[in-house]
């Protein structure tokens, strides 16, 4: 059975469904993993190692670790942060492999008067001084898209051209993207064309609701039964995690009706 699915799943297998760690916060993490599972699929978005046992008690995948990384502000577009990432990080895709997983978050850190063009070459020697080390242990380092706009000012990699030309530097099936659908909703739009021409950059999604990062549904501008039936046409057999900030008053039900909207 592939990691990500229940044992008699209701849903369609054509997608890997996740959800991040803190969307259900007001749940320990063992409560979550008996949700997921509730609902038919069993993989948890942003858990580190501290917590991965708890995963592997429920029978829960890790489908996208964190823990490595400094921050979002503090990643390796930045060389004063390179010989910290490179010990964090070497250490870290040991941890992930010898646990069984596979995906390690990233980030570019902020610009801080950067030239970005600066930052991708500075990107591209930290990530390849670590890039070896992950393919020899099968991990995939991934780096987050993220809108400079609304939630992380001065952010780096916050355009899916920046970070496709980044992996088009490494050149490595060991390192990609986190398409993350809300934040490049807000940067470029474009989303189901950019998924189609770059998919093969793109090693996860994220989801949430434009505007405002709730719920996912025909109250805001994003049509996710569309733009999952493009990520799934593509092939993908990664993850789609979803990551909103719940306003209802049921994050469970509005959980369960994300997975509805994106089984397709």
């Amino acid at each position: 059975m592939l990691p990500g699915f229940a044992a008699a799943s209701p849903l369609k297998g054509n997608l890997k469904h996740s959800v991040c760690r803190w969307t259900l916060s007001n749940q320990s993490l063992a409560q979550l993993c008996q949700t997921v599972k509730d609902i038919g699929f069993a993989a948890i978005d942003l858990v580190g190692p501290d917590e991965w046992s708890v995963l592997k008690a429920h029978g829960v995948y890790s489908s996208m670790c964190n823990g490595a990384e400094l921050g979002l502000t503090k990643g390796f577009a930045a060389t004063e942060f390179h010989d910290q990432l490179v010990e964090r990080y070497t250490r870290h895709i040991d941890l992930v492999a010898d646990a069984g997983y596979r995906n390690l978050i990233c980030f570019s850190g902020n610009r801080n008067g950067m030239d970005p063009a600066v930052g991708m070459a500075n990107a591209e020697a930290g990530l390849k001084r670590i890039l070896g080390h992950a393919e020899k242990r099968g991990v995939v380092l991934v780096m987050e898209l993220l809108n400079s706009k609304v939630d992380h000012h001065d952010y780096l990699c916050d355009h899916s051209a920046w970070g496709v030309e980044l992996c088009k530097r490494i050149g490595s099936d060991n390192f990609g993207l986190l398409y993350d659908i809300y934040h490049m909703q807000i940067m470029e739009g474009d989303v189901i064309a950019t998924i189609r021409k770059h998919h093969e950059c793109f090693k996860h999604y994220h989801t949430a609701g434009v505007p405002g990062r709730h719920e996912i549904g025909d109250n805001q501008e994003l049509n996710y039964p569309a733009i999952c039936r493009a990520i799934r046409d593509t092939g993908f057999q990664g993850y789609v995690a979803q990551e909103f900030e719940a306003e209802g008053p049921d994050p469970v039900a509005s959980l369960r009706e994300a997975i509805r909207l994106c089984d397709v």
